[in-house]
């Protein structure tokens, strides 16, 4: 085995890592620092997802980078276009040297006495090929791995599933060879995925598609055209971050309205859902859900296609339970029968934290959901390691740039003061007043709730507020509240 040392390493090599990778490169040009990444190429999810329309479900001025603005006039953008501009980003500024593919870290244990990460990593150097094993140490560790399973799906727990003759697609894991044309699908799921897939299916030539819920969402029409008043002559600087501003603050206003005026955020919603459906499309249960808004996550859709998509004749929607898959379709609890050749699953994904990796402290392993986080970027009883989690009810990436600001922080604080670690610590009072990280119901993140760490409803452990409120503290709160320093003689 070959060791590798460093001052940091980041996991991951999607927005989040790419965005850690900058401002590591940005801000500590002296640290020696790489960027591991499991696959054979950067993007994470945008490298992963390839079915039929897959697109942002948030604004591309806050989805994408701050140090490097999304400029296409189209706020909400195809799979496609995100990979683009996430290569040209890496390429841009030179981050794509830095990132070493087929690299996935299996274990990562903190060594007191060296006062490093030791991380095994099992590197492939191509598809099929026997991976080997390498040794990297490195002062920091950061976490830019995502929220869920690359590797495994949510496996839904569908009765009679087996019995299916035709084809069974998790969208995950799409099939670049599917032929769906002409076909009968069942798409079955109510959240981002089957929203993005329906008006998709209809524009690729299906023969027919019914999304199958169990319960509706709260759907929103965004203009995937964005433009300005004064955008003809004001410079480019000025107009790219004023709709970064807007795009950040208008998000926050509607998700507080619809907390704090559930009923008329429900009313609103609803209304403007009824307004672009066809004439006596039944509203009432396909999209008036039984929740307030931003209980689960509100979905977009840009210039209302998944609406239009119920104009095409081709497009239908059934909200009911499954009895049983058959060999032919899906029989309902109502009596109801849904013909199929397809059926996809989209029914959420498998949330995991730290990129399913085993970590440990000087050998002894972990309880992740038994940590608490700290300015939701760091964890108890893990020193010198900074995870990345975006927003629940925001773009992903305002949490990873704010996170990655807080990382660089830290690190120069370290160096600058001569300690060799810093660790969260929470009291017993903190504890005492623990809430959840997420406040969303949906049932794949309840279920996750189980396997993430807790937050306290207090100081530097409160769950993420919004990016205002967030970026102060991490750029200009205290480093002492609730850390734990350390200086240790190192050899």
């Amino acid at each position: 085995m070959t060791d590798s040392c460093f001052d940091v390493l980041v996991i991951g090599s999607g927005l989040s890592g790419i965005n850690s990778a900058y401002r590591l490169q940005e801000s500590l040009p002296n640290a020696k620092f790489a960027v591991l990444e499991a696959r054979h190429e950067l993007g994470g999810t945008w490298s992963q997802f390839k079915y039929p329309g897959v697109r942002s479900d948030s604004d591309l001025h806050t989805l994408g980078f701050n140090f490097y603005p999304w400029r296409s006039k189209n706020p909400i953008a195809r799979g496609e276009a995100i990979m683009e501009y996430l290569q040209e980003t890496a390429h841009t500024f030179d981050l794509d040297k830095k990132i070493r593919y087929r690299h996935t870290v299996m274990k990562a244990d903190w060594r007191s006495e060296e006062q490093r990460w030791r991380l095994e990593v099992q590197v492939g150097n191509e598809v099929g090929s026997e991976p080997r094993t390498v040794v990297y140490w490195t002062k920091w560790l950061i976490m830019g791995t995502g929220y869920y399973n690359y590797d495994q799906p949510l496996q839904a727990n569908i009765p009679g599933i087996d019995d299916f003759q035709g084809k069974i697609v998790h969208p995950q894991f799409w099939p670049e060879d599917l032929n769906y044309k002409g076909k009968k699908m069942v798409v079955v799921g109510s959240g981002a995925t089957a929203i993005t897939l329906l008006p998709a299916l209809v524009d690729g030539g299906v023969g027919s598609v019914t999304q199958l819920q169990r319960s509706p969402s709260y759907i929103m029409s965004l203009p995937q055209e964005d433009q300005v008043w004064f955008e003809k002559w004001a410079p480019e600087w000025f107009t790219l971050r004023y709709k970064r501003f807007m795009s950040t603050l208008v998000p926050i206003l509607i998700y507080k309205f619809c907390i704090w005026f559930p009923k008329l955020a429900q009313s609103f919603l609803v209304k403007e859902a009824a307004a672009q459906l066809p004439a006596d499309f039944p509203v009432d249960p396909h999209f008036k859900p039984g929740y307030n808004p931003w209980q689960q996550r509100i979905c977009l859709c840009p210039d209302g296609d998944y609406f239009k998509a119920f104009n095409s004749g081709k497009a239908h929607i059934v909200t009911d339970t499954i009895k049983s898959v058959v060999s032919d379709g899906i029989e309902l609890s109502s009596g109801q029968k849904l013909d199929a050749d397809i059926i996809v699953t989209a029914t959420g994904l498998n949330m995991r934290f730290l990129g399913g990796i085993d970590v440990s402290v000087d050998g002894k392993k972990i309880d992740i959901a038994s940590q608490y986080m700290w300015r939701n970027s760091m964890l108890t009883s893990l020193p010198n390691l900074g995870n990345i989690i975006g927003y629940w009810n925001a773009s992903w990436t305002l949490g990873s740039d704010t996170a990655s600001r807080l990382f660089v922080r830290l690190i120069k604080y370290q160096q600058d003061h001569g300690y060799t670690s810093v660790v969260p610590v929470i009291g017993d009072k903190d504890k005492e007043k623990t809430v959840s990280a997420s406040p969303l119901n949906s049932t794949y993140v309840k279920n996750a709730m189980k396997k993430i760490p807790n937050c306290a409803d207090t100081g530097p452990w409160k769950p993420r507020d919004n990016w205002f409120v967030d970026n102060w503290g991490n750029t200009r709160g205290s480093l002492e509240d609730g850390l734990k320093w350390e200086r240790v003689a190192v050899e």
